[in-house]
């Protein structure tokens, strides 16, 4: 939960998060692990307090761009500390019309095999600390960083894309259909 006035957001911290500034760099320490991100802004401060961190404006301002930079930080805050204490999680699809596709998770990485009857796998590349799960004709990706998840979900669908094919005719790929959020409080 957060609260927000014109120049100050506050972000409650829950009591297995740690929420610190560490130059510029806003660092999340929890039970998954540590997620640092650089804090480059002049204008903002961050100050942590018991289970609350304040993030506020150093000087008053009335340009809306000022307050829409201090709801950017104060959403990448929370990102991190519920990053830091459940992690998240996408789901993709795997769609595959023509050729029956073979999809393995390996470290750091998915094999797409036999994508449009290619002779050569495809290989989307997973960001470091990020993990995949094939079950079915279903993809999850888990991980602590909300931004790590959304690109490796990005480098699939990427990887999956066809080209010199008509689009309307070759539907196959690997498609997102869950954007990355919180997992569920059991996982």
């Amino acid at each position: 939960m957060s609260t927000e006035t014109a120049d100050a957001l506050s972000i409650a911290i829950p009591a297995r998060a740690t929420l610190s500034v560490d130059g510029r760099t806003l660092v999340a320490k929890g039970p998954k692990g540590e997620i640092r991100r650089a804090f480059p802004s002049d204008l903002l401060a961050l100050s942590v307090s018991g289970p609350t961190a304040r993030l506020s404006l150093l000087r008053p301002s009335v340009r809306r761009k000022d307050r829409a930079l201090l709801g950017t930080w104060g959403a990448h805050a929370r990102n991190l500390v519920v990053g830091v204490t459940v992690g998240f999680e996408a789901k993709m699809k795997v769609v595959a019309a023509h050729f029956p596709m073979k999809v393995q998770a390996k470290e750091g990485e998915l094999v797409i095999e036999n994508f449009l009857g290619e002779k050569h796998p495809r290989v989307a590349r997973l960001v470091r600390g990020v993990a995949a799960e094939v079950d079915g004709e279903f993809v999850k990706l888990s991980g602590r960083d909300i931004e790590e998840v959304g690109q490796s979900a990005a480098n699939i669908e990427r990887t999956t894309h066809i080209r010199d094919y008509d689009p309307r005719v070759f539907q196959d790929g690997i498609f997102l259909v869950e954007r990355a959020h919180p997992r569920e409080a059991s996982g």
